[in-house]
């Protein structure tokens, strides 16, 4: 009959339970669903989620991702309050916090933000307008600007860039990006805003002119956010965190390599090949190459929000009464995913 020594039976329970804490610690820190849906749009502005999913990031976390595309926000916010997918980025809308008042949907992180001395958006004209003498935002005054809705990301900066320069603008709804484009190559619509990977190859290309920078009025606008449903934020914490860790380390990622440009050439070089995968995928990577590079804003470091600039945008789309004077910043953020 085998024998084993009070001493032997000690070591042998030390060392399984080394190895039974080693193998709990390597598995995913919550029971939540790990298949999850993530909404995005094929813009540079998305690229941390692309990371996180090319560089196993989201894998790490025991998240098992799949992308849906869309053509605009709007769109996306809906897919999120009926659950058709978990996860999105994108800017505060009246429609988004409308849908955050019915108790929808939940801000939990930043996204895209501008900063001073970064790259950020631009205020582009026609060929036809800047022609006409229209080389500056305040000579926009009593010409028309495009926005996809009423209560879009581009009424607010339209409406703070207005504001700032004293001047009044005539606002024309198109619904989606790729009609104010080419609204604006056929010198229908005199002005815009949006974001430097679409706004400098249009420029370059001759198709617009750029005439000022949208951080210019509104000093570090919180452009996008991180959202999601509130019913994942308030019964699928530890699958949100999760998620958010991962968009995390993919914005650093890109941070480093194309905005703070501290990893190197080959890292930049990497990164843009990453994210041409799933922006301007439909062209050489030699020409879309220059568009990503310099379309490159800053993602906000560990999903940081910047509330102050929530509430300008909430106080706006108040006072233009686009929204209820009883929704408050808590009722569009879950503050507890906040660092």
């Amino acid at each position: 009959m085998n024998t084993i020594s009070r001493r032997t039976s000690l070591k042998w329970m030390l060392m399984m339970g080394s190895v039974a804490t080693s193998m709990f610690a390597s598995l995913p820190s919550y029971a939540d669903d790990t298949k999850i849906n993530v909404g995005a749009l094929r813009f540079t502005s998305h690229a941390a989620t692309f990371v996180a999913f090319e560089r196993g990031y989201f894998k790490d976390e025991g998240l098992d991702v799949e992308f849906k595309f869309f053509q605009a926000a709007q769109p996306m916010a809906v897919g999120v309050a009926s659950k058709d997918i978990d996860y999105a980025v994108t800017a505060i809308s009246g429609g988004l916090i409308s849908l955050a008042e019915k108790g929808a949907i939940k801000v939990i992180g930043g996204a895209l933000m501008e900063e001073a001395g970064v790259e950020g958006q631009k205020i582009i004209v026609s060929n036809k307008a800047f022609d006409a003498g229209i080389t500056t935002p305040e000579k926009l005054d009593g010409k028309s600007f495009a926005i996809t809705q009423a209560g879009s990301s581009f009424h607010y900066v339209g409406a703070k860039m207005a504001e700032k320069e004293g001047i009044e603008l005539t606002y024309k709804p198109m619904q989606k990006v790729g009609t104010i484009i080419g609204a604006l190559k056929s010198g229908q619509i005199d002005g815009w805003s949006i974001v430097p990977h679409i706004a400098k190859p249009l420029d370059a290309a001759g198709a617009v002119h750029i005439i000022g920078n949208v951080a210019d009025y509104i000093p570090n606008y919180q452009v996008t956010t991180v959202f999601t449903s509130a019913d994942h934020a308030a019964n699928k914490a530890e699958t949100t965190k999760a998620f958010l860790r991962a968009f995390s380390r993919g914005a650093a990622d890109f941070n480093e390599a194309l905005v703070d440009k501290t990893a190197g050439e080959a890292a930049s070089e990497d990164m843009i090949k990453l994210i041409h995968k799933y922006v301007y995928a439909d062209r050489p990577y030699e020409k879309a190459a220059p568009s990503i590079r310099n379309g490159a804003m800053r993602i906000s470091a560990n999903a940081a929000l910047n509330m102050e600039s929530v509430q300008d945008q909430l106080d706006w789309f108040k006072s233009e009464k686009l929204i209820k004077d009883s929704i408050t910043i808590d009722t569009l953020v879950d503050a507890s995913y906040l660092q």
